[in-house]
């Protein structure tokens, strides 16, 4: 018996380490083909000068990689990264797979405090750090209203489904109040929240990516201290209870987190679908484990490389960028799919 356990363990360990190499190696090559990909075609020889600071042919290449290119690469890994956590400490909050930061209403939220500074206060998304910093304000102050919503019912309503619905119903009720914020805008606000609404992880400076990854990261690194928490709840609330471990404050740690990585990323890169809800799906499908310790930075890596390949395949043609919401459905839906169809084969929240 302990023999079966250890080789057991084994195969686990030599499966992650096989897994996490190869998420690894394609986020590589995915950043690679990023800061390669482009409307302008520019040498290999070129685009590695610009990252380390040699000479270039033409300054516009240096302008086009360092301004554009890696902006953009940074973002995708960054905004990929810290809305699958999210969507994976919601899922494990509410024990139930289908919850994340689209589903229960957050991003809609964070997108109607968006609206509110772009639209009802006649401000825009530029590439200044104030426009940034008051569309953080607003994406925050938004999901913080979902989140107190969805705890204030929490405690009223025990059903993980029913809190579920009821964050449906609020993203309806956030959806609403957007549309009405369009109809009596002008129409320049209309335009320039709608560009937004789309989705986009290029458009940026260097240094409002780096704004961007200097509030993300920190929060993504909180995240993993709450790895002994998430793990409890897996056993139950009564075992987790026994532990000494607090529910109702683990899941207002765990909202909170998880509002503050969406607010981030909405107010940066735009309500951006599907890829809260997938990664944790496909991490533990790979994985084969709910286990926290190993299955949240898994999510992690696998988030900031399914972010990669949404920007490679944005930036692909040469007419212009297709928004990250036209693409992530095509990822995501065939995800969700299996998972409805195959769930009754799938160990999830043991």
């Amino acid at each position: 018996m302990t023999g079966q356990t250890s080789m057991t363990s084994g195969n686990s360990r030599r499966r992650t380490l096989i897994v996490s190499w190869g998420m690894a190696v394609i986020s590589l090559i995915l950043a690679a083909g990023c800061l390669v990909t482009g409307s302008v075609d520019i040498p290999l020889d070129q685009i590695a000068r610009c990252l380390t600071g040699g000479e270039v042919e033409r300054e516009v290449w240096r302008v086009i990689v360092l301004q554009t290119r890696l902006p953009m690469t940074l973002t995708a890994l960054v905004a990929g990264a810290a809305l699958s956590v999210a969507g994976l400490l919601l899922q494990t909050c509410f024990d139930n797979p289908l919850a994340g930061p689209s589903i229960l209403g957050i991003s809609t939220g964070s997108s109607l405090g968006v609206a509110i500074v772009m639209l009802a206060f006649g401000g825009s998304i530029g590439s200044g750090w104030s426009t940034y910093g008051s569309s953080l304000a607003g994406a925050i102050a938004g999901a913080a209203a979902v989140l107190g919503l969805l705890l204030a019912f929490s405690r009223v309503v025990r059903s993980g489904m029913m809190v579920l619905i009821i964050g449906i119903l609020i993203g309806y009720f956030a959806s609403s109040a957007i549309a009405m914020l369009n109809f009596f805008s002008t129409q320049e606000g209309v335009h320039s929240y709608v560009i937004w609404g789309l989705g986009n992880f290029s458009g940026s400076s260097l240094d409002r990516t780096l704004a961007f990854c200097a509030v993300t990261l920190p929060v993504i690194f909180v995240s993993f201290l709450l790895i002994k928490p998430l793990n409890a709840l897996l056993l139950g609330a009564r075992y987790a209870g026994s532990l000494g471990i607090s529910i109702s404050a683990t899941r207002r740690n765990l909202m909170i987190v998880s509002g503050a990585l969406t607010a981030s990323a909405t107010a940066f890169c735009g309500p951006i679908g599907f890829i809260g809800l997938i990664v944790p799906h496909i991490a533990r499908i790979t994985l084969r484990t709910s286990n926290h310790s190993v299955l949240l930075p898994a999510t992690a890596l696998a988030g900031a490389m399914t972010g990669l390949l949404c920007a490679f395949i944005s930036a692909m043609p040469s007419s212009g960028m297709i928004p990250v919401n036209a693409i992530t459905p095509i990822i995501g839906v065939p995800v969700i799919t299996y998972i409805i169809v195959c769930r009754k084969k799938l160990l999830y929240f043991s």
